[in-house]
């Protein structure tokens, strides 16, 4: 039990005398838990929790659903470490005090592709850009199965509109390594493309993330 671990060791100690990158990726998810069950404590529950992801990187595929159906994990717990894991996650992605601007495909996949490439399922995420192609705003709308992630054209104009952006850039990852577009990805683009334009938003590009690759259906002449 943490009261039994020396005041010193305890992971939120731990934390305040040496900072966070002296912790251990349990001891980092035990101070986002905050407290164990009664027989083990958070420290021994965080490492439960990533031996049942398989690594760090892919604890983030675990839904709110799966992290609840750990011993020791409530609902409460679960959401705690979804939004720590999403803080994680945003910031990540942006350079503090410079806008992130996408001038071509390669800007969208290299602020995506970290993100993306790793993870099992279809996550299907947008871009939402301003006039001067600055990102105000990025949005997973969709995670799916191994080999899909469906989304509708009209989630991603409602988050679109939410955000009062100008254009916006989709992009979603392959699993399985080939971001080759497949016969649905095109026709989801299309009809992406045809909403777009009648509400008066531009869809500038759809982009599939591979394992250290990736395809730009507008290079590709495909939208």
């Amino acid at each position: 039990m943490l009261r039994d671990i020396p005041h010193d060791e305890r992971p939120r100690e731990r934390m305040m005398a040496y900072g966070a990158s002296a912790l251990s990726h349990a001891e980092l998810l035990a101070i986002l838990l905050r407290t164990g069950t009664r027989q083990e404590s958070a420290v021994h529950v965080a490492q439960r929790i990533l031996q049942q992801a398989g690594s760090i990187r892919e604890l983030s595929d675990l839904s709110i659903t799966e992290l609840t159906q750990i011993k020791g994990i409530g609902p409460a717990k679960a959401v705690q470490l979804k939004a720590g894991i999403e803080l994680g996650r945003r910031m990540s992605g942006f350079k503090r005090g410079e806008p992130v601007i996408i001038r071509s495909p390669r800007d969208a996949a290299d602020l995506l592709s970290e993100e993306l490439r790793s993870l099992h399922k279809e996550h299907f995420v947008c871009l939402f850009l301003n006039t001067k192609n600055h990102v105000i705003a990025q949005e997973t709308l969709s995670i799916g199965s191994l080999n899909a992630a469906v989304v509708h054209p009209r989630e991603v104009f409602r988050a679109a509109i939410k955000s009062s952006c100008a254009s916006l850039v989709c992009a979603h990852n392959h699993p399985s390594g080939d971001p080759t577009p497949s016969p649905e990805d095109i026709a989801l683009t299309t009809r992406l493309v045809e909403a777009g334009s009648i509400i008066g938003i531009d869809v500038l590009d759809h982009i599939i993330i591979g394992d250290g690759s990736f395809v730009s259906l507008k290079e590709r002449g495909l939208m």
